[in-house]
């Protein structure tokens, strides 16, 4: 139950420049190594409006081939 919301998008959010629900898009902001960053803009004035975080578990993986004897 935990994991059930974890990529749970905005299609809509309240936008202060235009004083109501306006619909968003979202932007990647931030790529780290252990999760990235997104940036909700209102498609009607282009103000940002909120911001998500989102984990990455596979950028932490790093995969590195064994050493074999010649």
């Amino acid at each position: 139950m935990k994991d059930q919301y974890q990529d749970l998008t905005a299609s809509y959010l309240f936008c202060a420049k235009c004083r109501q629900a306006t619909p968003v898009r979202e932007k990647i902001l931030l790529y780290l190594p252990g999760k990235t960053l997104y940036d909700y803009i209102c498609t009607r004035c282009g103000n940002s409006v909120g911001k998500r975080e989102k984990p990455n578990p596979d950028a932490m993986r790093i995969n590195i081939a064994p050493m074999t004897k010649r």
